[in-house]
């Protein structure tokens, strides 16, 4: 399995006097950035944490994120002649639970080299030999033609995305006429008196225990704080909606630590 122990690229926080005419910018975290900049920012982070990307998720979920991807699969229904673009899901999780469910053609996608050499590794170490393909790319341009699959996955990737309004509607362009959009991604908490207790862990602990066990403080800065600076469940929805998805819902997970939205292209 291929590591990498490059830092996390230092973004250049940006003044707003700085900005130039006609420059586009962006988020990163809390930090402001150009945004020809964070594609390859982001890639830097899960670069780092590739190789630590079942801890990362543990430390980042405080272990449940296995259930919700059970419950991401249990909406899914996979069966035999459905056809899964599984998006920013390198390391495999989506899929191999996908092809353990009864599903039989998943095609995994994402921008980062190092999480699919993860995923390829785990492939071969269970045998996953047939029925999944590897591609690399970029969510906001998919390398497919306009209704190719009947389903479409992301779990834990949409919030990194540069443009989240060309991702979604670049699934939708993919989608069969009755395909299936479903989206797994860390939400705003709605639990009473949950908020409080997950901000102190993300903000206070995270970090260090990013620091102590991956040698990595910064890249477990970033995921908490992209995590906060992503859409609440109803503004999520709405961008669903927008993108031409339609029939959208959304279920909480954990007090609303993280939320499955559900979509189809009629």
């Amino acid at each position: 399995m291929s590591t990498n122990t490059q830092k996390t690229p230092e973004p250049e926080i940006i003044q707003p006097e700085a900005i130039q005419p006609g420059e586009s910018t962006t988020h990163f975290g809390y930090k402001t950035v150009r945004e020809e900049d964070k594609v390859e920012m982001v890639r830097g982070v899960f670069n780092n944490v590739a190789s630590k990307y079942d801890l990362m998720n543990d430390l980042m979920s405080m272990g449940v994120h296995r259930l919700w991807k059970n419950r991401l699969i249990e909406k899914l229904r996979p069966h035999a002649g459905q056809k899964l673009l599984d998006v920013g899901g390198g390391t495999g999780d989506i899929a191999f639970k996908y092809l353990d469910a009864g599903g039989d053609d998943v095609t995994v996608f994402d921008i980062n080299d190092e999480m699919l050499q993860v995923g390829r590794d785990r492939a071969i170490d269970r045998g996953s030999l047939t029925g999944i393909q590897w591609m690399q790319g970029n969510a906001e341009e998919l390398p497919f033609e306009d209704a190719t699959f009947d389903a479409y996955t992301i779990a834990f990737c949409i919030r990194n995305v540069t443009h989240i309004d060309r991702a979604l509607r670049e699934a939708r362009r993919v989608l069969k006429p009755g395909g299936h959009f479903l989206c797994l991604e860390f939400s705003k908490v709605v639990a009473p008196g949950l908020g409080a207790i997950y901000d102190t862990y993300s903000f206070s602990l995270l970090p260090k225990i990013g620091e102590v066990v991956a040698d990595d403080r910064d890249s477990y800065q970033y995921l908490a704080e992209s995590i906060r600076r992503f859409p609440d469940q109803e503004t999520f929805k709405a961008m669903i909606e927008d993108a031409g998805l339609d029939v959208v819902n959304y279920e909480n997970l954990t007090g609303g630590i993280a939320c499955i939205h559900s979509a189809w292209r009629t």
